[in-house]
């Protein structure tokens, strides 16, 4: 068994004098209510606007009660521009598409946690995000760890979708080390919990319908398998299900690497990817689970080998913390100069 031990836990720098003013729009869903919780405490901002997905003012939130003490209000572009340096974009994709480019347009610095500028491809944006006209100058598809550098000049981030995030951390530094089988099938084969599916009730959500089942969605079919090509280069054999859960995706990935590979050389690879990556835990043979990273920001990968050349990947995440929410907070977190763990750990 290959087994890493992650990085120590580093100390974050005492805040800035002047707090960032950060804004959050959609306010009210999971994802939502998720940045309100996180960015209510964080040392290094202060929490300016936090508004419904509309026109019209949301419900309370008595989960944040004691936590957060303002007051959500209706969507208003022009006051989100003038109350924040950084705005969230916790909305639907058409709304998100909208909104961004007039926010970066007026200076403001956005995250948009929704779909809609994650893919570079124009035809395979106009298949699965047609509302999106095209892509503003000055963005970053927010993957932190593997693109920081991006992430630190941009004006706006397109944060990533669960399923990819989960996907793409461990399989990207094994196909820029070179150790996919060129040719070989790749297949992702994940389970989400049902707070993946969004706020808004369907059949396929309901209590009586998830509790004692699972089920396939979205096969050969679903948007976030664009995502996760477009992260790779070439074609993936995506699946998600839906399982009994709140929270939690657990992606389990079948590859080919060349027969005699080692699960020391794969945890090689890696450990020097992720050398330092505080949010990435690396426990190699002793598979993770989701109850390992659920309520937290991190990403837990482990891995098995046979002599063969065939691997198993299993790679957990919370669906709505590395998923989404706090992985937008981590990309916040070098937008504005914190150190990166600032408010997540």
């Amino acid at each position: 068994m290959y087994t890493v031990a992650g990085p120590l836990k580093r100390v974050p720098p005492p805040p800035a004098a002047t707090p960032v003013r950060v804004a959050i729009a959609g306010a009210t869903g999971y994802t939502g209510q998720e940045l309100l919780r996180l960015l209510s405490r964080h040392p290094a901002v202060t929490v300016t606007a936090a508004t419904s997905s509309g026109a019209t003012a949301a419900r309370r939130l008595p989960a944040l009660a004691r936590r957060w003490n303002g007051t959500i209000t209706a969507l208003d572009p022009d006051a989100l521009a003038r109350e924040a340096e950084v705005v969230f974009l916790a909305l639907p994709d058409q709304a998100a598409a909208e909104l961004a480019p007039k926010l970066v347009e007026q200076g403001v610095r956005a995250i948009d946690l929704s779909g809609a500028f994650r893919l570079r491809d124009d035809s395979a944006r106009a298949r699965w995000y047609p509302h999106t006209r095209g892509l503003p100058e000055g963005l970053a598809y927010g993957l932190t760890e593997l693109e920081r550098d991006a992430v630190i000049g941009a004006r706006l981030v397109a944060n990533p979708g669960c399923y990819p995030t989960v996907s793409l951390l461990p399989l990207v530094p094994l196909a820029a080390a070179g150790r996919l089988v060129a040719g070989a099938d790749i297949i992702v084969d994940a389970k989400s919990g049902v707070s993946g599916a969004g706020k808004t009730p369907s059949e396929r959500t309901h209590f009586s319908e998830v509790h004692g089942s699972m089920s396939a969605y979205g096969v050969l079919g679903h948007r976030h398998g664009a995502e996760i090509e477009q992260g790779l280069s070439r074609t993936v054999t995506f699946t998600p299900h839906l399982v009994p859960l709140d929270r939690g995706i657990l992606a389990t990935i079948y590859i080919r690497v060349a027969p005699g590979t080692t699960e020391e050389a794969l945890g090689d690879v890696l450990q020097h990817a992720y050398a330092g990556a505080t949010f990435v835990r690396l426990v190699g043979g002793a598979l993770p689970e989701i109850k390992h990273v659920a309520q937290t920001n991190f990403c837990d990968i482990g891995w098995r080998v046979d002599g063969s050349g065939r691997v198993v990947l299993v790679s957990v995440i919370d669906n709505l913390l590395k998923g989404a929410s706090g992985q937008a907070v981590q990309n916040m977190n070098l937008m504005i100069g914190a150190a990166e763990e600032t408010g997540l750990l």
